[in-house]
């Protein structure tokens, strides 16, 4: 198997090979908030701050559809990695045929019935009546290029199991500068409002798809499908889906929570709202390492899991919190310090002071919280990665059930400063789970195989002896 573009996780020190994986990812992920950031900065600055708020009302609903997709994206590339790891060339390539045509279905089906649901579901949140139609219109357009997410992070999760977390960065940087440009041609030059955004989104998005789909074509001939690789078998789909749906759902079960904490929020009026919205920007930008050290942690821990080598996997796990933890006190001093001048890319401090004000306090309660985020990506990504799916969605009801408690029972009497306390309940509420769940899989994935690791050690003692 060509090793060039690929990368083996089971072999050299784990820190290293962490840091060297997680690097790119890492730019990528940074690039894409930049370019989010763009998106907002544009809505925010030449829309209004009521614009912003109508994207921003589209948040948690954007989540619970799309997250769907991409767990379930996510949950396709575990054995694939896993293959990989076992070099198991011929199972890895039947696991690749079966994400395609798996993908390929649901995403079209998720794209025509969230489309046609997206205003109801707006309603049932409680959006305000004065930026619905604006929200319905932005959403409409995400949903309905459902496909054209599906390809990228499909692609781009195939690429990662095998090693190669350069290829899908370089597709991204390209189609986030081709967002920009479509950003400032479509909202300002030709007028389009927020429909102009979402547009540039899903434009973005099948262009980084495509790239990495050329390129596991012509540099990865491992990936070159023969006639018995296509052969659909029923059983290995249900093992996929076993897989990929509880990763999915563990996104929708968590994106309900967010849900009714919007609800909340939008009931507080369009300066909640948007303050929120300008929030939560800043606070995925801070995130961006956490995304990046999971991701990473999934393929390690799934390639690992494959060669059989747990220790690894812990040892992995050490690294990436120690890495993740060092930047969390990094990054709640620098929204300690800046968190205006940061803000103010998105929000008019003089135009909407109170909106300002607001947004301070969400971004800097959320910072105060980052370990407990930190443990949850990494931890939760490195179950997955080890195929433990519906444990990690066990997780994600953890994080709902908090969610939504701050929204019924806090909120409503702490206000704006409750709902600032929404994530961080939903953060610690998911460690609880999370850290002794992980530590009871390792010991009974070892337990498990005891008895394979006595057979080899006892295979390889009968060669010695007859070598001799």
């Amino acid at each position: 198997m060509p090793r060039n573009l690929t990368r083996d996780l089971t072999e050299g020190s784990p820190l290293k090979r962490i840091v060297l994986f997680a690097l790119p990812m890492l730019f990528g992920v940074l690039f894409q908030q930049f370019y989010s950031f763009v998106d907002t900065a544009v809505v925010g600055r030449y829309l209004g701050a009521e614009r912003l708020a109508a994207v921003g009302a589209t948040g948690s609903v954007n989540f619970l559809v799309i997250g769907l997709c991409l767990g379930l994206c996510s949950g396709f590339s575990i054995p694939i990695a896993q293959a990989f790891g076992a070099k198991d060339e011929h199972e890895m390539r039947r696991c690749v045929f079966h994400a395609v045509v798996l993908s390929g279905v649901l995403s079209v089906l998720f794209a025509v019935l969230s489309t046609v649901f997206c205003k109801p579901l707006l309603r049932l949140m409680n959006t305000p009546e004065e930026i619905i139609d604006a929200s319905a219109s932005y959403i409409s357009i995400i949903f309905a290029a459902i496909p054209c997410c599906v390809l990228y992070n499909m692609a781009s999760g195939i690429l990662r199991s095998l090693g190669d977390s350069r290829t899908p960065v370089v597709f991204l940087v390209m189609a986030s500068l081709v967002n920009i440009a479509l950003d400032l041609l479509l909202i300002i030059a030709c007028g389009m409002d927020v429909a102009g955004a979402a547009v540039a989104t899903a434009a973005s998005q099948l262009l980084a798809g495509i790239g990495c789909v050329i390129v596991m074509i012509r540099r990865f001939p491992v990936l070159h499908l023969n006639r018995e690789d296509r052969q659909f078998d029923f059983r290995l789909a249900r093992k996929m889906l076993g897989i990929g749906l509880p990763m999915g759902l563990q996104f929708s079960i968590t994106a309900i929570g967010s849900v009714m904490v919007q609800w909340s929020v939008n009931g507080l009026g369009v300066n909640a709202v948007a303050a929120v919205s300008g929030g939560i920007k800043i606070s995925m930008f801070f995130a961006c390492v956490f995304d990046a050290l999971a991701s990473t942690m999934a393929t390690f821990a799934g390639q690992n899991m494959g060669a059989r080598k747990l220790d690894r996997i812990h040892q992995g796990l050490r690294c990436a919190s120690l890495l993740g933890i060092i930047y969390c006190a990094l990054a709640f001093g620098v929204v300690a310090l800046f968190a205006r001048p940061l803000l103010s890319l998105f929000i008019d401090a003089d135009a909407a002071p109170e909106v300002m004000s607001m947004s301070i306090r969400y971004l800097t309660i959320n910072a105060a919280f980052y370990i407990p985020l930190l443990f949850v990506n990494i931890i939760r990504l490195s179950i997955q990665g080890m195929g433990y799916t519906r444990v990690a969605m066990l997780a994600g009801l953890s994080e709902m059930i908090a969610r939504t408690a701050v929204a019924l029972f806090v909120v409503p009497s702490a206000g704006f400063t409750g709902a600032c306390f929404a994530n961080p309940a939903a953060w610690v509420m998911a460690d609880l789970f999370l850290i002794p769940c992980y530590f009871q899989i390792m010991r009974v994935v070892r337990q498990r195989l005891m008895p394979e690791t006595q057979e080899a050690k006892t295979g390889k003692l009968i060669r010695l002896r007859k070598a001799g």
